[in-house]
């Protein structure tokens, strides 16, 4: 495949984060940095091809709107060649089938059955929006990326904890939320139903409102220990950065999860009688409950009816059909957002230091190559890297390498802990 030099950027509105690419800034990033080998390695679990991916499906969606499915892939080089030529505004990877997806038209369709695929979980920040006052829809800030912080390091510790899944890689979606993948062998050939189990057990409000919700009590381990992460970021997310009760209506809403009608009635009177903040109405909870309820009242009751309503503004909103299908596709790692040209970067929850507006752009990738290339200072050591180790991707790429050797070390210890079984 022919080098070309970076397309020269002219006129680059401010706003990168909001601007689509064009065809020959997507081919250039193709081309020159999306880490296809690794990609490949992850897919295969090998360095070599294996079944795992050249019987899996790879969808493409076009400039055009058009949407490609069944593509499938004989080496890491086809791979690429193929995404070259096609030049799509991002693929989606699927499932590993019985037969080779390209040949289903000539075989039964009952021959087309899926076998493998990675557990995935999707966070939307737009599952937040009935709680969420400093964005809607698209737009995303600090203050809200706050949600997703905190699903994915509930998320995370559950998979890890509680199913003792080890090899897992977060991606940013490119725009407002994040997706997980996890790679383990048993988590690959999982069939729907223990997918929906897991899902299940993990989506502790069965709704995406904040309406009244009803957890078990005593807290199941994994909500014991979901609202020890969650009662010390209320105050930040919720009563300050948010503060989504001090809109008179929402308190109102917000009232009626608690546990007592002459309680929820003076506090609506008080609330009605001037605006006041989120934390100042939470505060009013606890003193207007000292001063009208009866002295025989259960005062548990009071306090977890508000540990639900915590659970309710931050607990993980999950999307049960995303994780239960085999056949889902999702956007790949390192694919760029159609919409905002981020690049879908990997990250790790555990760290927490990662944000949205951090993380590269396209056209910032063009602008720090372009510079790197004119440094002369970088003339004999540029030969030797890949034009993303000379950008600010290098520590996301470095951090997916590091996730595909680990996963590619335990398949190669299982490998041979199978063959040593073999009689």
């Amino acid at each position: 495949m022919t080098d070309t030099k970076p397309p020269v950027l002219e006129n680059v509105a401010p706003d990168v984060q909001s601007s689509t690419p064009s065809s020959s800034d997507m081919l250039f990033y193709y081309q020159r940095f999306l880490p296809f080998k690794a990609v490949f390695q992850w897919l295969s679990h090998s360095p070599k091809p294996t079944a795992d991916f050249t019987m899996r499906e790879f969808a493409y969606e076009y400039r055009s709107g058009a949407y490609q499915r069944y593509n499938s892939y004989a080496t890491s080089e086809e791979f690429k060649e193929a995404v070259c030529r096609a030049n799509p505004m991002r693929f989606e990877v699927g499932a590993v089938y019985a037969v080779n997806p390209k040949d289903r038209k000539t075989l039964p369709k009952s021959a087309m059955r899926p076998l493998a695929k990675e557990l995935v979980f999707d966070i939307d920040l737009t599952d937040y929006d009935e709680i969420r006052t400093c964005c809607s829809k698209t737009d995303i800030c600090e203050k809200c990326w706050k949600f997703i912080t905190v699903a994915t390091r509930i998320i995370d510790g559950a998979l890890r904890e509680d199913f003792g899944f080890e090899h897992l890689i977060w991606v940013f979606s490119g725009r407002r939320g994040a997706h997980c993948w996890v790679s383990d062998q048993r988590a690959r050939n999982l069939d729907e139903t223990a997918r929906r189990a897991i899902v299940e057990y993990m989506d502790v409000l069965k709704t995406k409102t904040n309406k009244r919700i009803s957890v078990r009590r005593p807290f199941h381990p994994l909500v014991e220990r979901s609202f020890d992460v969650l009662k010390t970021e209320f105050q930040e997310i919720i009563l300050e950065d948010q503060d989504p009760w001090r809109d008179l209506e929402k308190a109102k809403e917000m009232a009626q999860l608690l546990p007592d009608k002459t309680l929820i009635a003076e506090l609506t009177k008080k609330w009605s009688e001037g605006r006041s903040s989120s934390k100042a109405k939470w505060e009013d909870i606890n003193t207007v409950a000292a001063k009208v309820l009866p002295k025989n009242f259960k005062t548990e009751l009071l306090n977890e009816a508000k540990k639900d309503i915590i659970i309710s503004t931050l607990y993980p909103r999950l999307d049960v059909e995303v994780s239960r299908q085999v056949i889902h596709l999702l956007k790949s790692p390192f694919c760029i957002h159609p919409s905002t040209g981020n690049i879908c970067v990997p990250f790790d929850p555990r760290d927490g230091d990662f944000h949205p507006t951090k993380s590269p752009n396209l056209a910032q990738l063009l602008e720090e190559l372009e510079a790197w290339d004119e440094n002369p200072d970088n003339a004999d050591i540029g030969k030797k890297l890949a034009d993303w180790e000379k950008t600010s991707m290098k520590p996301y790429v470095d951090l997916f390498r590091k996730f595909v050797a680990g996963l590619l070390k335990d398949e190669f210890k299982g490998k041979r802990e199978r063959e040593g079984t073999d009689f």
